[in-house]
């Protein structure tokens, strides 16, 4: 089993940055919020902080963690991390995705997300729905 973390980074309108897998890749053309793997002995934490810098050019705050999915891929396993995050420093780079866009929630389920993100994305629309979320 393979520990990812990523980000559900919300800016001042309430939107939330999802990224789209390159073509070529692991399911490739699919939406997904930004993160990546966590290195041998690193906090989850400090993970997402290191991979949106890395893939984004950005520094996050990390607001509070979401619910842990585990998903089952054909060929892997991933236990995913999710973090409800804010924006410190820098404007999102698209430098692992083919493209980046500031979606609202009520806009997700018309993008074809990759499936370990579904039921991330559907505990943030309940947690949006009872007010728990803005910056």
């Amino acid at each position: 089993m393979i520990d990812v973390v990523c980000g559900l980074i919300e800016n001042s309108r309430g939107e939330f940055l999802v990224c789209l897998r390159p073509q070529g890749k692991h399911l490739g053309g699919l939406w997904e919020f930004p993160g990546g793997k966590v290195e041998i002995g690193e906090a989850h934490p400090a993970a997402l902080i290191r991979e949106l810098r890395e893939e984004l050019s950005i520094n996050v705050e990390i607001v509070q963690a979401l619910s842990p999915v585990i998903w089952h891929y054909d060929k892997l396993t991933i236990h995913l991390h999710p973090y409800h995050c804010r924006m410190r420093e820098g404007e999102p780079v698209a430098i692992e995705h083919e493209k980046l866009l500031w979606c609202a929630p009520e806009n997700f389920k018309s993008l074809p997300w990759a499936p370990a993100d579904v039921p991330i994305y559907e505990e943030l629309l309940s947690l949006v729905g009872a007010g728990l979320t803005s910056t």
